[in-house]
C-alpha cells in the first residue's frame, strides 16, 4: 500500500510530516508560520515597538529555527503596518565566515579551543555591525527613492565611515559600492582630495615649465635642487595623508578579527574623507568594546533617521559551524562573551538568543561573578523550550489541515482507528517532547502502517496496536540517541 494512496483517501495532498527542518518546511511556511506559536511566544517576541532581549534554550528539534522564522515574519508585518516605527532585524545565524576569519587572524595552526578562548565581546559586535551595515547599505543602494535624504551631514559621514569599516558585500567591488553610497547620502568627500589635487597641479605646472623652457632652449635649471624640492613639497601633504590613512587602516584591520576588509581598500576610503571628518571619531582601532558601543550608537541614530524605532539581533544555529561541530564547550567559548548585561540591555536594541539546551547546564554551574555580569534574571530567560502533548497535537492537526484539499479539511484523528482516542494520542505525543521528533514519529508510523498492507486490501485507519508498537520502538531509539548510543 502506498503512502500517497493512504493520504489521498483522506483528502491530503503530500505528506505533511516529511520535512523536519523549519528552514525548508513549505507546510510550516505556508500556514503554521503565522498560526501556530509556542506558549512562551509573547515572552520571547516581546513588543516590536520597544525591542527587548530574550534568551531561549532548546534541544535539537524544539523549534528554535521555527521561532526565528516566525519572529522575522512578525517583524515584517509590524514594519508594513508601522512604516515610521519599523524594527531593523539582523540575522546572526551563520557563524562560519566570522569564525574562519577569526581563526586565520589569531592562529590558524593553533588548537581550536585555544583560539576560541580569545573570542571576545567586541568580536561579536564587529560581526553584528558587519551584518547590519552590509544589509542597510544594500537596502539603501537598491532603493529607487531617496530615503537617505533624511540623514544630516554628520550622519552621512558616520554611514560612510561605518561602510568603510564594516560593509562586507561581495556583490560588487568595494570602491564602486562605497562611491554609490556617498552619492546616495549626499556625502561629499571632495575636500579630502585637495592634497592629491595640489600635487597634481604642481606636477602639471612643472611639466608646462619644462615644455616652455625647452621651446626656448633653456632647461639648465632642471639640474638645480630647488625645482624638485618644490615638487616634492607639493606632494608632501598627499604622502603624509596616505601614510596616516594606511596606518589607521592597518590598526583597524588588525583589531577587527572577524572582518574581510583589506588594508589597501580601507586606506583608500579613509584617505578620501577629509581629516576634519575623522577627527575625534570612534574607530575600531583597539581590541576593546568601548569604540564599538559608540559605533553601534551612531548606526542606531542613522536607523532612527530612516524610520526605524529599534534594532533586533536574532542569534541561531550556534551549533552548526564546522569549527564548533556541536561541541558544547566550543559553543560556550563563542557565546559566553555576549552574555553581558550592558550589551544585552543596549538602548533601542533587543537580542533574541536561540541557544542549544546543552549550554544551560553550564549556566547552572556558573559563579556569582558571571551572574552579576550577565543578569540573566533580566533577559526573559526560557530555560527549556518545552512542548506539551496538547500543543504537539495541535501542531500535527494544523499540518494535516494545511495539507488537506478536501472540504471539510482532514483531521489528525480521522487517520486513526476509533480505539486511538484523543487521550491516547495526547499521552503518546507528549513523550516525543519536541516537534521534530513528532514529525519523525508520525512519518515512521505512516510508513509502517502502509508497508503492513497491500494495495489490493488497503486499510485506511491506523490501529491502536500499530500506534503503540511504532511508538515504543521510536521512544527506545530516542532514549538511546539521548545517551549517545545510537544514531538517529
Amino acid at each position: 500500500m502506498k503512502i500517497q494512496d493512504f493520504l489521498e483517501h483522506h483528502g491530503i495532498a503530500g505528506n505533511p510530516f516529511a520535512e523536519e527542518d523549519a528552514q525548508n518546511d513549505t507546510v510550516f511556511k505556508r500556514t503554521c508560520l503565522e498560526n501556530t506559536f509556542h506558549p512562551a511566544w509573547d515572552k520571547i517576541y516581546g513588543d516590536p515597538a520597544d525591542p527587548s532581549t530574550a534568551i531561549v534554550f532548546g534541544e535539537k528539534g524544539a523549534g528554535k529555527t521555527a521561532l526565528k522564522l516566525q519572529m522575522v515574519r512578525q517583524f515584517d508585518l509590524h514594519n508594513a503596518a508601522a512604516p515610521e516605527r519599523r524594527t531593523f532585524v539582523v540575522l546572526y545565524d551563520d557563524f562560519n565566515p566570522f569564525l574562519d576569519r577569526f581563526v586565520s587572524a589569531v592562529g590558524p595552526n593553533r588548537p581550536v579551543e585555544k583560539v576560541l578562548s580569545q573570542w571576545k565581546l567586541w568580536d561579536h559586535m564587529d560581526a553584528i555591525l558587519s551584518l547590519a551595515v552590509t544589509q542597510f547599505v544594500s537596502d539603501l543602494n537598491a532603493s529607487t527613492a531617496r530615503p537617505a535624504a533624511r540623514l544630516t551631514p554628520p550622519q552621512a559621514r558616520d554611514l560612510a565611515l561605518l561602510a568603510a569599516c564594516y560593509d562586507q558585500s561581495t556583490g560588487e567591488t568595494f570602491p564602486s559600492r562605497w562611491s554609490r553610497l556617498r552619492s546616495r547620502t549626499g556625502y561629499s568627500a571632495w575636500l579630502g582630495l585637495w592634497p592629491f589635487l595640489a600635487g597634481l597641479a604642481a606636477t602639471l605646472a612643472f611639466g608646462l615649465a619644462v615644455a616652455f623652457s625647452s621651446s626656448r632652449g633653456g632647461t639648465g635649471w632642471l639640474g638645480a635642487w630647488w625645482p624638485w624640492l618644490l615638487l616634492a613639497a607639493a606632494w608632501g601633504p598627499w604622502a603624509v595623508r596616505r601614510a596616516r590613512a594606511w596606518w589607521t587602516a592597518f590598526r583597524i584591520v588588525r583589531s577587527m578579527r572577524t572582518g574581510n576588509r583589506t588594508v589597501g581598500q580601507l586606506a583608500s576610503a579613509l584617505a578620501r574623507m577629509p581629516e576634519v571628518d575623522l577627527a575625534g571619531q570612534p574607530l575600531p582601532l583597539m581590541p576593546r568594546s568601548d569604540d564599538r558601543y559608540e559605533l553601534l550608537a551612531k548606526f542606531q541614530a542613522i536607523l532612527a533617521a530612516q524610520g526605524y524605532a529599534g534594532m533586533v539581533v536574532i542569534v541561531d544555529r550556534l551549533d552548526e559551524p564546522h569549527l564548533i561541530n556541536g561541541s558544547a564547550e566550543r559553543m560556550k567559548q563563542v557565546i559566553w562573551p555576549m552574555l553581558d548585561n550592558k550589551f544585552l540591555k543596549s538602548p533601542g536594541m533587543g537580542f533574541k538568543l536561540l541557544l542549544p539546551v546543552e549550554l544551560y547546564r553550564f549556566i547552572e554551574r556558573e559563579d556569582e561573578q558571571f551572574n552579576q555580569r550577565a543578569r540573566l534574571d533580566k533577559q526573559n530567560l526560557v530555560p527549556s523550550l518545552e512542548w506539551s502533548g496538547e500543543t504537539l497535537y495541535d501542531i500535527a492537526s494544523m499540518r494535516v489541515k494545511a495539507a488537506s484539499v478536501g472540504n471539510p479539511p482532514a483531521t489528525l484523528a480521522q487517520l486513526f482507528d476509533p480505539e486511538v482516542d484523543q487521550r491516547r494520542l495526547l499521552d503518546g505525543l507528549r513523550s516525543l517532547r519536541v516537534p521534530r521528533q513528532l514529525f519523525k514519529f508520525l512519518y515512521k508510523l505512516l510508513v509502517a502502517h502502509c508497508h503492513a498492507h497491500t494495495g489490493e486490501q488497503p486499510v485506511y485507519k491506523i490501529p491502536l496496536e500499530r500506534f503503540d508498537t511504532v511508538l515504543a520502538v521510536f521512544r527506545r531509539d530516542q532514549d538511546a540517541f539521548d545517551r549517545g548510543l545510537a544514531p538517529r
